[in-house]
């Protein structure tokens, strides 16, 4: 006659049912109902092992020995409790792994214990497969845009704000000591930047000397001295290089003619607007024009801007943000030049504000190329949250012999 298939026994939930290995400590578990068997734990129970060790289950929650084949006309259906936070037992009423085992509470289903995996649901009835448990992520800080400490770029523009102020208005010759300063430390961010990453040698005690002596010259003395001087620069860096061997001497001295020109001498066009009986007040004109330009440009850039104007040079540079620099610049342009200047007209300073946030933008476009060219972000590091004294020059510079001319045209010099 045919096999009988073991009764799968009362359905889980009810008292007696055996523990995850599938032997019930009653005897009722899923291995009851074989004619003839004894309750568990009596001597016909330890002599059926093959039958026993063909419901065993290996895995996470089980032992690790392997099934067996169950002998042949013998079957044995193996009941699971279904493992999952809902029907975790309560503290203190676990079940037994095996009859006699010691009952411990189960954590919480919510609060996993500290480096022990917690269990989500498998595709198999009745099981769950262990994950490791992730730690909770944490936030990650906010980025300033651009990289930059915005804090200390107020805290560092307010003082040098003050500086330049005190010095204008208090002795006319202090904003000139203080104009020879940036050139010398200009002059040496730039030549050291060069050294480090091109090994170009451009020699820095004659451009220091020479920068000095053009602003200087330009001062007491006027354009032509200024100009005089820059020559002298000039030679006297090829008569330097001369010390050192020929090997790279023309890449040398050229770096070094252009860093006297591109720093001393277009800063001296500030020493000749200060030179003026409103020297002081030229100096604000021009100040203030190039420091709209930039605050129009990045105000409008940020809310409006859409349109690249040179991605390969400087990505952030849009041209909305040219154009709201262009218009904040030829406004406070015409409002100073009209209130400030002696002789002045609203409509020269349009035309000079104009002007100024073109030469400002291209100054800034220019020494970006520089920098880029040197695989640099910043000139240096000397101004916490500007970078170097550069990086804030960039855009003074060429602007201020455009500045001068408009002002000698308009006003006289």
């Amino acid at each position: 006659m045919p096999p009988v298939p073991a009764d799968p026994g009362p359905p889980p939930g009810v008292p007696g049912l055996g523990g995850p290995t599938g032997h019930g400590p009653t005897g009722h578990g899923p291995t009851a109902g074989r004619p003839g068997r004894p309750a568990a734990g009596g001597p016909a129970d330890l002599a059926e092992g093959p039958a026993r060790e063909a419901g065993r289950l290996s895995g996470p929650l089980f032992r690790d020995e392997q099934p067996e084949t169950p002998p042949p006309g013998v079957t044995e259906t193996v009941v699971l409790r279904a493992i999952s936070d809902d029907s975790a037992p309560a503290p203190g009423h676990g079940i037994p792994p095996y009859p006699g085992a010691p009952v411990h509470p189960a954590p919480p289903p919510s609060h996993p214990a500290a480096g022990q995996p917690h269990f989500v649901p498998s595709s198999h009835p009745g099981q769950e497969t262990p994950v490791a448990a992730q730690p909770d992520p944490q936030p990650q800080p906010r980025k300033q845009r651009g990289g930059r400490n915005l804090q200390a770029a107020i805290g560092v523009g307010v003082g040098l704000g003050a500086v330049i102020v005190a010095s204008l208005f208090v002795v006319k010759a202090l904003f000139l000591v203080v104009v020879m300063a940036a050139v010398a430390v200009g002059v040496w961010e730039l030549t050291s930047r060069l050294a480090e990453r091109k090994e170009i040698k451009a020699p820095l005690v004659p451009l220091v000397a020479g920068g000095i002596a053009m602003v200087a010259t330009g001062y007491w003395s006027g354009i032509q001295w200024a100009a005089a001087s820059l020559a002298l620069t000039g030679l006297a860096v090829m008569v330097w290089r001369m010390a050192e061997p020929p090997e790279n001497y023309l890449r040398d001295i050229t770096a070094g003619v252009f860093t006297a020109f591109y720093v001393p001498f277009l800063a001296t066009f500030v020493a000749l607007m200060l030179a003026a009986d409103d020297g002081p007040q030229r100096i604000v004109l021009f100040l203030i024009v190039t420091i709209c330009s930039d605050t129009g440009a990045y105000a409008v850039g940020y809310k409006f801007g859409r349109t690249k104007l040179a991605p390969t040079i400087s990505p952030g540079k849009t041209r909305e943000g040219l154009a709201g620099g262009i218009g904040l610049s030829m406004l406070a342009g015409a409002l100073l030049m009209q209130l400030i200047i002696d002789d002045g007209s609203w409509w020269q300073g349009l035309i000079l504000g104009g002007c100024a946030a073109v030469t400002a933008t291209l100054g800034d476009l220019g020494e970006s190329m520089i920098k880029r060219d040197l695989g640099i972000k910043d000139m240096g590091t000397l101004l916490p949250g500007h970078g170097g004294i550069m990086d804030r020059l960039d855009s003074l510079l060429p602007t201020a012999p455009v500045v001068w001319l408009l002002l000698a045209a308009f006003v006289g010099s």
